[in-house]
């Protein structure tokens, strides 16, 4: 059995490359994760930087909301791919493709809810009759 599964947590080094390939949109991101090592008897982290590849919706998502700084988590694939550069030397390179995306909440969307007056929160819902309560549902 194979498996290849990768699971990346860090930050952007830089904003979001969109492109569009043959009519599918493409985000080429560039991430930094920390790697703990001791050195000298003292914990540092170290970064690691990983290329990957966000395909259709997703990437479109990404190209709008991301941004060099952003904390994003990957769920993918590794995937490793050789060429022969112009001087005829062989090239290889090993990078994620996404399969899932999670973006963190907006800080200041999340901070300006908090702290909006209580003035321009909407009325709340009246209670309705014909919704089934907790005891009503049979399991």
């Amino acid at each position: 059995m194979n498996i290849n599964v990768v699971v990346l947590s860090g930050n952007l080094t830089r904003d979001p490359e969109m492109k569009d390939i043959n009519g599918t949109p493409l985000a080429r991101l560039r991430m930094a994760v920390n790697k703990g090592i001791k050195r000298d008897g003292a914990w540092e982290n170290v970064p690691m930087y990983f290329d990957v590849d966000v395909w259709g919706a997703q990437a479109e998502v990404c190209g709008r909301f991301l941004t060099k700084g952003s904390h994003v988590t990957i769920y993918g694939r590794l995937d490793w791919r050789e060429w022969q550069s112009d001087a005829g030397e062989k090239r290889q390179a090993v990078s994620v493709t996404a399969q899932g995306v999670e973006l963190p909440p907006k800080r200041d969307e999340e901070q300006r809810r908090q702290s909006a007056p209580a003035a321009a929160a909407p009325d709340p819902e009246p209670p309705r009759d014909d919704i089934a309560d907790d005891d009503d549902i049979p399991f």
